[in-house]
């Protein structure tokens, strides 16, 4: 079982940053696809951006892509997603995710097996 536990969220106002953090209770990542989602009050889970563990291959949806950055550090188990140039329409609670493969499968909330609790991201205009 893989235990994964968000931080850093918070209250920004537009064009600020934030970096959120996804600290997993495993320690052998080797093999894994680390995610970040978000969800919208009335809205589905959304897809932001994906790392493999090796760091090789990310990926991001179109509207984040040149404001926010994935990145891991395997020495603390830890996957980030640094935010810049915030808007108001991020604003919701971002979810990590996990799975123990690679494939091409990786925009899809059901492809994932392991989930956080959620951290609220709220930007102001």
């Amino acid at each position: 079982q893989v235990q994964l536990v968000e931080s850093g969220g918070g209250l920004v106002q537009a064009g600020g940053s934030l970096r959120l953090s996804c600290a997993a209770s495993v320690r052998t990542f080797s093999t894994y696809t680390m995610a970040w989602f978000r969800q919208a009050p009335g809205n589905e889970r959304e897809f932001v951006t994906a790392i493999t563990w090796s760091g090789s291959i990310t990926y991001y949806t179109d509207s984040v892509k040149g404001r926010f950055t994935i990145s891991r550090d395997k020495a603390k188990n830890t996957v980030y997603l640094q935010m810049n140039s915030l808007k108001p329409e991020d604003t919701a609670v971002y979810y990590c995710a996990a799975k123990d493969y690679v494939d091409s499968d990786y925009r899809r909330p059901i492809s994932y097996d392991f989930w956080g609790q959620g951290t609220q991201v709220t930007v102001s205009s």
